[in-house]
């Protein structure tokens, strides 16, 4: 990469990945690194500065995630947030004890405006804490620069060597002026130029990937996706007409999304779009399937079982270009060095392929694999694609196979597929789209009993979901006017075969996640 660079040395945090989102969008290009990286190769990577992240653990605990001090000897700027903060404290010979009483969430703090840090912000603002351990004293040469009722140093440094840490979160919108407080570190104290824009990657990476292909072919899985569509458009301004995208429509998108797809790459990009329509596949192998994880598992291997079968009737020629993006490639720190309290699968992804051994491209391309998810829709938008697919509302890899509770069925997809139509052509037509983070209809293994007429129905039951959310990690119900509701329920139950009963999901999460499996 051309660009100046910031690390984020993940210690197991929630927010690693927005931290380093924080960071990009203010112009500094960033990667996320272990906390166990060795120091010699952070050192060779010559970054500008460098971020520790939250983390899970107690600092005096010997099973923790620990850093060598000689990262503070580098030269180079670091922030530390939350035990990021409470480490740099604990490492440099200060003291780290459990909190009397722990801080969660918006708290008043008040800070020294002097302090690089804090410049431009008030005397006085609201941060969001998430601690039970606390620096009760800072290491020898650091200053105190802000506190708040129950944290006495809530944000110090050695401005001499340039060391900062702070135990709220700047990275979340809670924090009030959390975005000018990450701005300050970044220029002020790093001096970064702010090179990092998506004008200059879109001209960069077509200029390597046409030195890199020169007059050979790509093949590129086409899921009809955020990621593999910029993917594509990409490459399709690189080479054109030597790259084949191949679509296989498993029979579970939405409604009439798998002829909007084909209608947009053959229309709009110069390509070769080969369509494989295998739904009833699909519907084979998932017959009596019920449990969530299994059909992800089902799904993704047969999305690219077809895939490969296309890809050998046609011939693997030249490189295999995937929509991997970084949050698929991040080795996540969590938990220490011995693999202790890494987190659980909780959902199969398959965004990262390895290709079957009788199958030899030249290699893999993929052009957005230093790319967040906003970052790619802003590729995307200035590569031309229809804004309906670059701000298309995250959709999982399985589609509507975990949008429906229980065996799939043709019928049940097709019921599904009416009902979230209705919903979301509702949702659009009452202005409220923009005011919504993601919103569908989920189909429960459930039937009611209800009255049509004169007669007695027992039919499926439809759950609609819309949420509210910054960056996913949290997220509330949608307040839906009652009038809109009343509207697609009514719609719901006129228009869909089968359906008698409507109810609106009004679980944030936490407790609940966005998705239902």
């Amino acid at each position: 990469m051309p660009n100046q660079l910031c690390i984020v040395l993940d210690f197991g945090g929630q927010y690693n990945q927005l931290i380093a989102r924080r960071v990009r969008e203010s112009g500094v290009y960033c990667e996320i690194l272990r906390f166990d990286t060795p120091i010699a190769e952070i050192a060779a990577r010559r970054p500008g500065g460098i971020i520790f992240t939250g983390g899970p653990n107690s600092v005096y605990d010997p099973a923790s995630p620990h850093i060598s001090p000689e990262i503070f000897s580098l030269g180079i700027p670091v922030l530390g947030i939350c035990y990021g903060c409470q480490l740099m404290a604990y490492t440099l010979g200060g003291e780290v004890k459990s909190c009397e009483k722990s801080e969660y969430g918006k708290i008043d703090m008040t800070q020294d405006m002097k302090s690089p840090l804090f410049s431009g912000v008030p005397a006085q603002s609201t941060v969001w804490m998430s601690h039970t351990d606390y620096v009760s004293r800072v290491p020898e040469g650091f200053t105190v620069h802000a506190s708040s009722a129950d944290c006495p140093a809530a944000a110090f440094a050695n401005e001499a060597k340039k060391l900062y840490a702070v135990q709220f979160h700047p990275e979340v919108t809670h924090t009030a002026f959390g975005r000018e407080i990450l701005r300050n570190f970044l220029y002020s104290v790093c001096g970064f130029a702010g090179d990092w824009k998506m004008e200059g990657f879109i001209e960069q990476t077509v200029q390597a990937l046409r030195e890199k292909i020169g007059d050979k072919k790509v093949v590129l899985g086409l899921s009809g996706g955020v990621d593999s569509s910029v993917a594509a458009a990409l490459l399709s301004r690189a080479v054109g007409k030597q790259l084949t995208c191949v679509f296989v429509d498993q029979g579970l998108m939405r409604k009439d999304e798998g002829d909007f797809v084909e209608e947009t790459f053959t229309k709009l990009f110069d390509m070769n779009f080969v369509r494989v329509n295998a739904q009833q596949h699909f519907l084979e192998k998932l017959r009596g399937v019920t449990d969530p994880e299994q059909k992800r598992k089902i799904i993704g291997t047969e999305f690219y079982s077809v895939f490969w079968d296309k890809i050998r009737e046609q011939g693997a020629e030249g490189f295999f270009a995937q929509g991997t993006i970084y949050p698929d490639r991040i080795e996540s720190g969590r938990g220490n060095a011995s693999g202790q309290g890494s987190t659980a699968v909780i959902k199969t992804h398959h965004n990262m392929v390895k290709m079957p051994d009788d199958i030899q491209f030249e290699g893999v391309i993929e052009p957005l694999c230093d790319l967040f998810k906003d970052e790619v829709r802003a590729v995307g938008e200035r590569l031309g694609i229809p804004a309906e697919l670059v701000w298309r509302q995250p959709f999982p890899g399985p589609g509507l196979g975990v949008r429906i509770i229980g065996e799939i069925t043709e019928e049940k997809v097709r019921i599904l597929q009416d009902a979230d139509a209705i919903f979301r052509d509702e949702i659009a037509k009452s202005g409220l789209a923009r005011t919504m983070s993601q919103f569908f209809a989920v189909l429960p293994d459930v039937r009611t009993v209800g009255v049509m007429g004169d007669h007695r129905t027992y039919e499926h039951l439809i759950a609609i979901r819309a949420v509210t959310t910054d960056d996913f990690m949290t997220a509330d119900w949608a307040r839906i006017p009652y009038d809109v509701l009343a509207r697609i329920s009514n719609r719901l139950c006129n228009e869909c075969p089968h359906v008698n009963r409507v109810v609106y999901d009004i679980t944030s999460k936490p407790p609940g996640t966005v998705e239902w499996v």
